[in-house]
């Protein structure tokens, strides 16, 4: 039979997402995907803790990670100073890191949500699931999980997949980047206008997905990787530039996509300006999906400039997350149901 929930070692999971935490403050903490093999040994390492896996995506950070502590609140207040010290958050940034904190069954019931697309600014989105698996696969290889995260880790697969096979949770728009294009498909004709996409990462490709399939005219890839840039653009029937070329095509387009990995604002007021310049100021759509934000925001103050970034796509989820409503029940069920199959709580 599984482990029962308070069994020793102690589950916990300690994050912050889209709806505790801004943007401005979640780009803080992030951590850059080269940087999760060592968060997580760093994690594994604190006095009284066991076993670490690190999620960090544009829409949270978590680490869950299991201890020895007797006191769980310790082992809390130990994850929350690591976060402040790795990230050298000042006073007032650690003051304004406001995170959830759970144990056994609730740590367990928020990994199979989460895993789900439950948790997510897009309710039933399908990338969070691959996400989570990647996130677990580093620490697999880093050698900083054990029997109890192994075994949580899996049944959270089957949890998702069990959601997603029964529900039909993922219908309409899965994915922040589909949002994207649904907001961009809302200003603009996509069969007569111009998209660029700065980055190539994953969620520029779901979004370049989504152009296509709707008919897009002008796909332009750039990303710092020319080769991963001709790898989309041919995929997607579109053209490449080389990094340094982006900005001066700029003026050609009517959407912008940013999804770069870059630490620093990369589209500024100046560039912006001089882009609307050689438009003769006609709209100019600008979806920043990065974190760290790509756009500066005060590009918004620009005339004819339209800039959402990563939370602003929020207004557009709670119009899908509506119409799911009585699919989120028959999800949350089974989730349930779940638990007790392993378990975290007594058969409802």
């Amino acid at each position: 039979m599984a482990e029962a929930a308070n069994a020793t070692p102690q589950l916990v999971c300690l994050g912050l997402n889209y709806r505790t935490t801004p943007v401005e403050v979640r780009e803080r903490v992030a951590f850059p995907e080269a940087k999760v093999p060592e968060a997580v040994h760093e994690v594994r390492s604190l006095p009284g803790f066991e076993e670490g896996v690190v999620l960090s995506t544009c829409n949270r950070v978590e680490l869950y990670a299991t201890h020895s502590l007797e006191d769980p609140q310790a082992a809390h207040e130990s994850l929350v100073d690591y976060l402040v010290r790795r990230f050298e958050l000042a006073q007032e940034q650690a003051e304004a890191l406001v995170t959830y904190k759970l144990d056994a069954a609730e740590a367990a019931r928020h990994l199979f949500r989460v895993v789900s697309g439950l948790d997510s600014m897009v309710l039933g989105e399908t990338e969070i699931f691959g996400q989570v698996k990647a996130a677990y696969q580093k620490a697999l290889e880093a050698g900083t999980t054990s029997r109890r995260l192994n075994k949580l880790f899996q049944q959270a697969f089957t949890v998702g997949k069990k959601v997603r096979n029964e529900t039909s949770i993922q219908r309409g728009s899965t994915s922040v980047g589909s949002v994207a294009v649904d907001l961009a498909e809302k200003v603009h004709d996509l069969k007569k206008c111009r998209v660029m996409l700065v980055g190539a990462g994953e969620m520029s490709r779901t979004c370049a997905q989504s152009l296509l399939s709707r008919g897009a005219h002008s796909i332009i890839v750039s990303n710092r990787s020319h080769e991963r840039a001709v790898e989309m653009a041919t995929e997607m029937g579109g053209t490449a530039l080389r990094f340094d070329e982006w900005e001066a095509a700029l003026h050609e387009v009517d959407v912008i996509i940013s999804s770069t990995s870059a630490p620093h604002f990369v589209i500024k007021p100046e560039l912006v300006r001089e882009v609307m310049r050689k438009r003769r100021w006609e709209p100019l759509l600008i979806i920043d999906i990065a974190v760290p934000r790509d756009v500066d925001p005060q590009v918004n103050d620009i005339e004819g400039v339209y800039l959402y970034d990563i939370d602003a796509l929020q207004a557009i989820a709670d119009g899908e997350r509506r119409k799911r409503e009585k699919q989120l029940e028959l999800c949350e069920k089974i989730i349930e149901e779940q638990l007790a199959k392993f378990g975290f709580v007594k058969n409802p």
